[in-house]
């Protein structure tokens, strides 16, 4: 018996010390530079940017190592839409209401909107392959 606690204790330990290297190396994360269909979204300008159309909003922060992550796959996707759909980012940081508006509780979290209103919402990383399908189902 003290042999397995000492066993899941080496374990425990050991999954704590790669996690804590993990956050670390994603913290380190450099922020992908914004395609330039990609438009930064505010207050001022949200409603007018999402009303029309499909819109993909990502909802995110530059101290997120997973919304770092999602920069390249969102670059990638203004590529494959081709202006046909509206990109937007969100910064939680600087939007506080625009979060509580969508009540964005994780980050990070992307909104499809169809004519402004909330068609799908999805939290955490997605590909690129997935996002094209769902912007595809709304089309």
């Amino acid at each position: 018996m003290f042999i397995a606690l000492i066993v899941v204790g080496v374990v425990v330990v050991g999954f704590l010390v790669l996690l804590y290297f993990s956050f670390r190396q994603l913290k380190k994360m450099p922020v992908v530079a914004d395609h330039e269909r990609i438009k930064t979204l505010m207050l001022a300008n949200f409603d007018q940017q999402t009303r029309k159309g499909i819109a993909v909003v990502d909802f995110w922060a530059p101290w997120c190592g997973p919304c770092k992550m999602m920069g390249p796959i969102l670059n990638e996707l203004a590529d494959a839409v081709d202006g046909k759909v509206t990109i937007g980012k969100v910064n939680v940081d600087n939007e506080m209401g625009l979060a509580q508006r969508f009540q964005v509780r994780n980050i990070p979290t992307l909104l499809m909107l169809r004519n402004g209103e909330v068609a799908h919402r999805f939290t955490g990383i997605k590909s690129k392959d997935f996002l094209l399908q769902q912007i595809q189902e709304l089309l």
